[in-house]
């Protein structure tokens, strides 16, 4: 076995990744070990069994080794994602989660991140490391690649772009097709996806909130919804919602915006800047003419860094990297936490100048340095203090740390002082002994104190003013829940950012789905209950109150359709009860996406069925059609209800099938109302 075991490490060396330069197709696509079985004691996620190799005889098999917490990580699930839907039939995705942090590595937290980053294939909790070292794993995140006889081909670190992904794997299928058109198996893996389900909140996974206290408003990243909330600080009445809730990247109005996963937030005046994370781009939202605004980042994760200092030229021409945090110092200047490249920028509007400020890029826990040499580590969270000084929580080196801008100089507030990206705990005390584990969160109250969301710790510290301990304000530990109280009591789930105002902290507690505060002269901790709470639903089959909801979809699966090659089409029929119908005063929409290359159509639904012209070109390729149907009882136009949801299809194009049109229903509920 350990001869067996040696060889596969060392053939996955010598092939070193998906480059196909100078190689047969025999040396790229095939392998010569067969793959290590998964262990039979691990918790899987979205499967209902747990999967084998020998069961995945026939399919191509991608292992993507990944940790929650990191970045680079994250940046991998998009991009598998389009391999998923253009190589549903080939390919079997799983991730191999060995976790980096001991509160990620709990089966629970881990089923949290499924559903919270939408991974729609089967996931491992790898916490022993088990799978980790039978590939020879070194580093997050790597994937490695099984031919469909079960053999170990590829092992690859760092992230890899769609476009390599997508030449290897058709070169791999066309090289077995060759072969024997019956080695690979077509036959679509059954998933049990996790899915976020109802929280029983109106929330889901808000990352980041922002206190406003002179103009009295509380601003809400919810996250999962893709949208901003804005409540009333006094009555906590919802005053209104930025974004339609559907992922995507587009300006507008606030009833039409697009975000994906939106974070932190930063204001001035009347106008909302965003870290708009999977947009990889600033977002500014007008309060006065609720319109929003891309003013940094084109929408494309970026792969390489901006050289230090120097602005770019055109700021919406930059692919920027998963900036998760932004905050404005006293000379209008935006710091912005680049957590993918490991820096901290800035953009100045006036200006519209955009640079790194801190941080040379590398990854690391590098302290007592100039600005330009210092070295981050997935910076998550900032607070400007004032007279030049931002603090930025430091997530991955689990520290918080301070960027002293007059006197050009990185140190270390709270958590290791050591070099290290694996030095974490929860330890309370002096800087020195102090240990958080992957905080995300900081603020601070104008007279010294510091504020930190200890994320993986589940808890709320303080740094007080003059001192340089660190102490736990709130939070019991362990592995997070939900429940208020004094301190005694109060429980939080990973809160991922913070913000105080007038004797308050607004925590968003992250995986409990709501925002807590903090009484901090009473010392208790509450939940925020929003007074009109009907103006945050999402839901299809709730009522929808207020702009801005265009509904969190649901996922109709719906199957393999073979259809010819040429001009078809897609026919969608809703079935209303008999005293319901489409409502004429707003318009319905579907948006179709399909085919490879990808084509988009969209139409307005005017009564029960409709059908959407396609043309379809041989191959495998998916089609996906947003629908949102606007619709009332007879008589009551002015009641509105919504229902909106997603259909998902795989098509097979080719000359020898003869059906010209893909048909699908949608049974419409009204609610009970």
């Amino acid at each position: 076995m350990l001869k067996k075991l040696a060889l596969l490490l060392i053939m996955l060396v010598a092939l070193g990744g998906l480059a196909q330069a100078q190689r047969s197709p025999q040396e790229l696509y095939e392998g010569q070990v067969a793959a290590p079985e998964f262990p039979a004691d691990m918790d899987w996620i979205n499967i209902d069994a747990p999967l084998t190799m020998n069961g995945l005889l026939g399919k191509i098999v991608i292992l993507d080794f990944w940790t929650y917490g990191c970045i680079n990580c994250l940046h991998i699930i998009p991009i598998l994602e389009q391999v998923e839907r253009k190589y549903a039939q080939e390919v079997v995705v799983i991730g191999v989660h060995s976790a980096k942090f001991a509160n990620e590595g709990q089966t629970e937290n881990l089923r949290q991140i499924v559903q919270r980053y939408e991974v729609h294939h089967p996931v491992i909790n790898d916490h022993q490391f088990a799978v980790w070292n039978s590939y020879g794993v070194r580093a997050w995140p790597t994937v490695a690649i099984i031919d469909p006889l079960g053999r170990a081909v590829i092992r690859q670190s760092g992230e890899i772009p769609f476009d390599t992904f997508d030449n290897y794997l058709s070169g791999m299928i066309a090289y077995y097709d060759g072969l024997d058109d019956g080695i690979i198996d077509r036959t679509p893996l059954e998933l049990a996806l996790e899915g976020a389900g109802d929280p029983g909140t109106p929330l889901l996974y808000p990352g980041k909130v922002l206190a406003d206290a002179a103009g009295n408003r509380l601003f809400i990243a919810d996250s999962s919804h893709n949208r901003i909330v804005i409540a009333d600080l006094s009555s906590y009445e919802v005053l209104d919602i930025i974004g339609a809730s559907a992922r995507g990247f587009g300006d507008g109005d606030f009833d039409s915006a697009a975000f994906d996963k939106p974070q932190g937030m930063a204001l001035d005046g009347d106008l909302l800047y965003i870290a708009d994370v999977n947009n990889h781009s600033i977002r500014m939202a007008d309060l006065a003419a609720r319109t929003v605004a891309t003013v940094a980042g084109n929408g494309v994760m970026g792969r390489s860094r901006i050289e230090f200092g120097r602005p770019v030229a055109d700021p919406l021409g930059v692919a920027l990297r998963s900036p998760w945090d932004v905050e404005f110092d006293d000379a209008g200047r935006l710091h912005i936490a680049m957590a993918g490249t490991h820096q901290l920028y800035i953009y100045e509007p006036e200006t519209n100048a955009l640079y790194p400020s801190v941080g040379n890029g590398r990854e690391a826990n590098l302290n007592d340095v100039p600005l330009a040499d210092s070295e981050l580590a997935q910076p998550s969270g900032l607070y400007y203090s004032g007279a030049g000084k931002l603090y930025f929580a430091d997530s991955e080196s689990s520290t918080i740390r301070l960027a002293d801008f007059e006197n050009d100089l990185v140190t270390v507030v709270s958590g290791t002082t050591e070099n290290s990206l694996f030095d974490f705990d929860d330890i309370d005390g002096e800087l020195g002994v102090n240990r958080l584990q992957h905080a995300l969160g900081i603020d601070g109250d104008g007279e010294g104190n510091l504020y930190i969301a200890d994320t993986y710790n589940s808890r709320v510290k303080i740094v007080p003013a003059g001192e340089t301990s660190t102490h736990t304000l709130f939070g019991l530990g362990g592995s997070g829940a939900y429940q208020d109280g004094d301190k005694q009591l109060a429980q939080f789930d990973e809160p991922g950012g913070l913000s105080y105002a007038d004797g308050v902290l607004y925590v968003a507690d992250t995986n409990n789905h709501v925002i807590r505060t903090i009484d901090l002269d009473a010392a208790v901790v509450d939940t925020i209950e929003f007074k009109n709470p009907e103006a945050l639903i999402i839901d299809d089959s709730r009522l929808t109150l207020l702009g801005g909801n265009a509904g969190d979809k649901s996922v109709i699966t719906g199957g393999i359709h073979r259809v010819a090659a040429g001009e078809g089409a897609l026919n969608l029929r809703f079935n209303l009860p008999d005293d319901f119908k489409i409502n004429p005063l707003i318009d319905s929409q579907v948006n179709v996406a399909w085919g490879e290359p990808a084509q988009q159509t969209a139409a307005t639904v005017t009564g029960d069925s409709l059908s959407v012209p396609l043309q379809f070109s041989e191959g495998n390729a998916f089609l996906k059609a947003d629908v949102t149907l606007y619709y009332c009882r007879e008589g009551r136009e002015a009641l509105c209800f919504i229902d909106a949801f997603t259909y998902s299809v795989t098509l097979e194009v080719s000359a020898e099938h003869e059906l010209m049109e893909i048909s699908l229903e949608r049974e419409v509920e009204p609610p009970d109302v």
